[in-house]
């Protein structure tokens, strides 16, 4: 049985980790590099950094703290945000970028997840989603979740998948930073449809949210922010109680 992941995730804006609710009214939350190296130290399986006002402020993600927290780390480690070239995704890879995440600019451009599967390899290509659940469906946002598109979860999620993505961030809005547990219905069905690894985000709040999401969401992965940041789920205990659970994980 393949092992679960605990990823924690950085948000990064103006060079500095935050966290918000809802992808709104965000606070500090330290120094990504110390985070990085904190986490990794912790036991973390891997690392999201993303930069989450790059597609926003029409900007490329700073290499420079890519280099920097790639330094620090010897765990896995993708980056996000803002990212639209192939050009781009060889200088993140060369700074010591494992994966990448792209998001609006899939949805914007297709064809990128293509070229870079085709350059670099689906292992190295993870399509981020943000999706809010209206009614009874589920629809694609843009930008930090501040552009609603008509672009459905699922169907998305498929074409992607046969683009050559490696795997799905999946970030449900209706439940990012409530702590009110992760988006479990549409994880299941995601997992059922796909033949690649899903991570789950958005939602984290206790421990019994991630056997939740790993039981019942069929995730791959499980991605959190702030009950990492501010020391309310300590990656070791969680991973303990994972165990305890007969949930495979890395300890």
């Amino acid at each position: 049985m393949l092992t679960k992941r605990i990823i924690p995730c950085l948000d990064i804006k103006n060079g500095r980790t935050v966290k918000g609710v809802n992808f709104v009214d965000l606070r500090d939350a330290g120094d990504p590099v110390a985070l990085a190296k904190q986490y990794a130290d912790q036991g973390a399986d891997e690392l999201v950094f993303l930069d989450i006002t790059a597609t926003l402020e029409a900007r490329a993600t700073t290499l420079e703290m890519v280099l920097h927290v790639a330094e620090q780390v010897n765990i896995p480690f993708t980056v996000g945000g803002g990212i639209s070239s192939v050009e781009h995704v060889d200088a993140l890879l060369k700074n010591g970028a494992d994966k990448v995440s792209i998001n609006s600019s899939a949805v914007k451009r297709p064809e990128l997840v293509n070229e870079l599967a085709d350059k670099f390899g689906s292992q190295c290509v993870v399509v981020a989603i943000d999706a809010k659940q209206i009614d009874d469906e589920w629809f694609v946002h843009l930008a930090g979740g501040t552009i609603p598109t008509d672009i459905k979860l699922f169907e998305w999620a498929k074409e992607v998948e046969d683009r050559g993505a490696g795997e799905i961030l999946f970030t449900s809005m209706n439940h990012d930073g409530t702590k009110g547990g992760f988006a479990n219905e549409a994880l299941a069905k995601l997992s059922e449809l796909l033949n690649i690894p899903i991570i789950a985000s958005g939602g984290a709040g206790q421990v019994q949210h991630f056997i939740d999401t790993f039981e019942k969401g069929k995730s791959d992965a499980a991605l959190a922010a702030s009950v990492f940041h501010f020391g309310e789920i300590p990656i070791p205990e969680l991973k303990k109680q994972l165990k305890a659970n007969h949930i495979e994980v890395r300890i």
